[in-house]
């Protein structure tokens, strides 16, 4: 049986200078790493494994005082194989084409906001429900923001859409059919990296005649201070 081999330097420098999915194929191998770690702590310990996840999973409530956990919960996933399984082929399903499209660091850039966007998401539903304790983790949010970008895009430059409006209505359904499912991270990061990515490809035309690296660092730093205000302004009730 031949067993998988890690990429070589080489080989990773040479996807890197070919736009091949090296962002990409490193964030499913964080996941699928974290999980591995998640299954042997369940095993070992459970204790251990509920303040490794506990640690990790955004709460609305505790967002500002723990503000980490935005980013480490977009890591974890659930001990089951199909959360994490179901995630990572959506992830690789867009991901490579957008890393493509975007460039390696701009991409990057693109899943990081979308997953601030979906913990935004359940900072807004809390304020909306007066639920602050509810609690998410999962690349979800994040993912959404590349179905919304991918489908901004190809919009753009006239492609069709049809099997991609398919597949985000699936995910959109999921949370109805299967209970315990954040759609409110969806939301979150669906709008945050549609947003994004229609200011990118159009935004105001005073700034088109930028560069896209120049467009991603203004457009992108003005919707983190965005969902940081909107964050704020919902966090404020229970202040």
């Amino acid at each position: 049986m031949n067993l998988p081999k890690f990429p070589t330097r080489q080989q990773i420098a040479y996807e890197w200078r070919n736009n091949g999915p090296v962002v990409t194929k490193a964030l499913v191998a964080v996941c699928v790493a974290v999980w591995l770690v998640e299954i042997l702590l369940r095993l070992l310990s459970p204790a251990l494994f509920n303040e490794f996840i506990g640690s990790g999973m955004v709460m609305p409530f505790t967002l500002f005082s723990r503000p980490w956990t935005w980013f480490t919960s977009m890591f974890l996933h659930a001990p089951n194989i199909m959360h994490i399984l179901f995630n990572m082929i959506a992830l690789y399903s867009v991901g490579p084409e957008l890393e493509r499209m975007m460039g390696h660091w701009k991409y990057l850039v693109l899943y990081l906001i979308s997953g601030f966007g979906g913990a935004v998401g359940l900072v807004v539903w809390a304020r909306v429900t007066g639920n602050w304790m509810m609690a998410a983790y999962g690349a979800s949010g994040a993912l959404f923001g590349l179905f919304a970008a991918i489908l901004v895009v190809y919009r753009r430059i006239g492609a069709d859409i049809n099997s991609m409006l398919v597949w985000m209505a699936v995910n959109f359904l999921l949370p109805f059919v299967v209970g315990g499912i954040a759609w409110q991270s969806h939301v979150g990061g669906f709008v945050t990296g549609g947003v994004l990515t229609w200011l990118l490809v159009a935004g105001i035309p005073a700034l088109r005649r930028r560069s896209f690296n120049q467009r991603m660092w203004l457009y992108g730093g003005a919707v983190v201070v965005a969902l940081v205000a909107i964050a704020m302004v919902c966090l404020m009730s229970i202040a």
